[in-house]
């Protein structure tokens, strides 16, 4: 049986950073365990592409929710990344931190070393950015960040309104003011998508003391004596063979907020009340396991444009590959960026201290819009729920850990929820509604001029509204009878397993959640080495 002083389950988000981080010290061995494989698909690394990533089946777990009792029973897409990078390697690329208080908020829960200014130098740590040089920002880090580039008319077009509006601007979302509407920052060097696979662990992957196995599905931790000491997987998929290996020093399991509790529960690792009901061995009864999932929520507010300066010119098959052949080629031109590059945080009332809301405008209509030919050339504005109330689970359905997750996300399920989604819509519309889009607004596609009452905005909101892909808090830091994690990611009732990923962010930050993703994985790594924290 073959032993690795550290075993990452997962080479996703955080599962690369880990690995380059821990195999950089010479007198340690890791390995790297991967259910997904390469990330060398073709549409990958183009960053135009990215949007339809999500549409490759073989590097997406393709997870669904369970019907949603306040969304219309509809059964809500959950993408997650299912090869080297995870979701990173499938994502919207957006460089997004969060809010200050978002970090100061998890100190307050009683999260030492979790604080702001605690973890700002992590963010640094990680981050090589081109062109932003001061005290928020690192430019030595192998996760390169850059500006956002496209010269489409309409997202000007769109911060203009924004002003109309009196809405304030900011020209750094991870810098001195979070709020305000610009133009977003992205993980994209020269034309190609930045993931964690390929900025972490790509440079380092031939180092003798890591070994990185893809095809390798884990099913269960190895637990004696109450302590995590190895793992069992089976490679090449259902009916593979099946491996144990041993962790010497740790399991780190790096899964993600879906497939991290998943494992655990299968494990005996979870609420004692599931696992007696699927006939599992309790080895430590945590209820907090998959309990506390949530994620923002977002919905379109689509509108007619009348005039041709969309994304819908890139529709015609010669456009198309000839920005594709551009980006392959020189790296630049409309493939070189995603349509995601102006937004930002609003309050819905001016009473909050902090915004509630995120806003990402897009100059194209969205593929189902497109596609019933309800809409040629139009702009959308993608408004997000940012500090959701609504908790849901995950829970395991069966023994088998093939089998696929129940995910029951409860989302819409507070009033709070309710109101700041609908307010939203108002929001919106009034930014559509200024003079800077009057030459080209043709008019509202979705949610239509007809849905204008409480009762008809939260309707369109039930049929219409799904995830954004942050899914977090499956397996929180806390001290609380809820929490799985402690503060150094250590999970409670045995030793030798850390949990590593956005399950254990105990609240959601207002932000795309690679990021912060990333930041708890190079923190994460001090911690297992025994560093002093980093403090600049």
């Amino acid at each position: 049986m073959k032993q690795f002083d550290f075993v990452i389950v997962g080479a996703g988000t955080a599962g690369c950073v880990l690995a380059n981080r821990l195999s950089a010290e010479a007198n340690v061995s890791v390995l790297v365990l991967e259910a997904g494989g390469s990330y060398r698909h073709p549409m990958l690394p183009i960053p135009m592409m990215g949007g339809l990533s999500y549409f490759i089946k073989s590097t997406n777990w393709g997870y669904e929710s369970a019907p949603e009792p306040h969304m219309n029973n509809r059964n809500i897409p959950w993408p997650r990344g299912k090869v080297l990078g995870g979701t990173s390697s499938i994502n919207g690329m957006m460089y997004m931190r969060g809010h200050r208080w978002d970090y100061d908020n998890w100190a307050d829960l009683g999260l030492n070393g979790w604080s702001y200014d605690e973890v700002l130098p992590y963010f640094k740590y990680a981050e090589g950015h081109r062109e932003r040089r001061d005290a928020y920002h690192g430019n030595d880090g192998p996760f390169v960040v850059s500006r956002a580039k496209s010269k489409n008319p309409l997202y000007e077009i769109f911060l203009e309104a924004c002003r109309q509006a009196g809405h304030p601007q900011t020209d750094d979302f991870n810098g001195v003011q979070q709020e305000g509407m610009g133009r977003q920052d992205f993980n994209i060097d020269k034309g190609r998508r930045v993931s964690t696979a390929t900025a972490y662990l790509a440079p380092v992957q031939e180092r003798p003391n890591l070994e990185v196995i893809t095809r390798a599905h884990v099913t269960r931790l190895v637990v004696e004596n109450g302590s995590v000491n190895g793992v069992e997987y089976t490679l090449g998929g259902k009916g593979g063979d099946k491996i144990t290996v041993r962790a010497a020093r740790e399991v780190i399991l790096c899964g993600g907020a879906i497939n991290s509790p998943m494992l655990l529960q299968l494990s005996g690792i979870g609420d004692g009340r599931l696992l007696k009901s699927l006939g599992i061995t309790v080895v430590a009864d945590l209820p907090g396991v998959g309990a506390n999932l949530h994620d923002h929520l977002g919905a379109y507010v689509q509108n007619n444009c009348l005039k041709p300066v969309t994304l819908y010119r890139l529709f015609r098959a010669d456009r198309a590959a000839l920005a594709l052949l551009r980006v392959w080629l020189f790296g630049d031109g409309p493939g070189a960026s995603i349509a995601l590059e102006a937004g930002g945080f609003l309050r819905t009332r001016p009473d909050l201290n902090i915004p509630d809301v995120q806003i990402t405008f897009i100059p194209g209509l969205s593929l189902d819009t497109t596609r019933a030919k309800q809409g040629k050339h139009g702009y959308l504005t993608h408004f997000y729920l940012a500090r959701p109330e609504s908790r849901g689970q995950v829970a395991i359905r069966s023994t088998d850990p093939f089998a696929g997750p129940g995910i029951e996300s409860n989302s819409l399920a507070t009033e709070a929820d309710r109101r700041v989604m609908r307010d939203g819509v108002r929001l919106v519309r009034d930014i559509m509604a200024q003079n800077a889009f009057a030459p080209y607004h043709g008019g509202e596609i979705s949610p239509g001029t007809e849905v204008q009452s409480d009762d008809s905005i939260d309707a369109w909101i039930r049929a219409n509204a799904t995830t954004v892909w942050h899914p977090v808090g499956t397996c929180k830091m806390g001290t609380s009878d809820d929490a799985v994690v402690d503060a150094e990611l250590r999970l409670h009732g045995l030793t030798g397993l850390r949990v590593v990923d956005a399950s254990v962010m105990p609240e959601i930050p207002a932000a795309n959640t690679a990021t912060p993703t990333i930041m708890i994985a190079e923190k994460a790594a001090d911690m297992i080495l025994g560093r002093a924290p980093r403090t600049k």
